[in-house]
């Protein structure tokens, strides 16, 4: 009888620390799937880009900024590792920052980083710096004229071709109420003495 007792003793303590570890087993399954269904933090910074001009040389363009999207801040860092100098510009912005690219438009050889971004009405625009002798100068992009502005529908697109810059965008008739596209237009973009020239291109 004393033996049966110890017997059965035994096996109701095997018994419980098998349940325990049963239940350790799902805590520990419970928190790997609470882990891999955890969302990831949002990045502060809603736009980067990384842009290379040579080896050694590169800007970083960075837009931050919490609350409304088109409210915030941006930076470009130039970095000339082979010259071991660093330079920065800072801007406040009422827009969204959509992409940003090197172009040397005027071919003096300085380096213009051109900033896109979409404003009221999502209507496209560009903010264009130039480094050169070690800081940043901004050149004034021109924007649409007023019968333009008319007319414009959207769908703005920059496209660089055989080193010219070019604007598309859909264009409306004023007068049709239904605001429906019809047709486009194509805007071309000269840069001389950091001051652009624009010219209609004909369809």
């Amino acid at each position: 009888m004393k033996f049966l007792t110890i017997h059965i003793c035994l096996f109701a303590g095997l018994l419980t620390l098998a349940s325990c570890g049963d239940s350790n087993t799902e805590q520990v399954q419970d928190s790997k799937v609470a882990e891999e269904k955890a969302p990831e933090p949002k990045s502060v910074f809603p736009f980067y880009k990384d842009i290379e001009i040579r080896p050694g040389l590169n800007f970083e363009v960075v837009s931050w900024g919490k609350g409304a999207d088109s409210v915030g801040g941006f930076l470009i860092l130039m970095s000339d590792t082979l010259k071991n100098r660093y330079r920065s510009f800072s801007d406040e912005r009422e827009t969204v920052i959509t992409d940003a690219w090197n172009l040397d438009l005027d071919t003096d050889g300085d380096p213009e980083i051109y900033v896109q971004v979409r404003g009221d009405h999502n209507v496209a625009d560009l903010n264009v710096y130039e480094y050169s002798n070690g800081s940043f100068n901004k050149i004034r992009f021109p924007g649409l004229s007023s019968s333009l502005k008319k007319q414009h529908a959207g769908n703005d697109r920059f496209m660089i071709k055989a080193g010219d810059l070019f604007r598309t965008f859909s264009v409306k008739n004023p007068d049709d109420t239904t605001g429906k596209a019809a047709g486009t237009k194509t805007m071309q973009y000269r840069l001389r003495g950091n001051t652009f020239s624009t010219a209609e291109v004909e369809q």
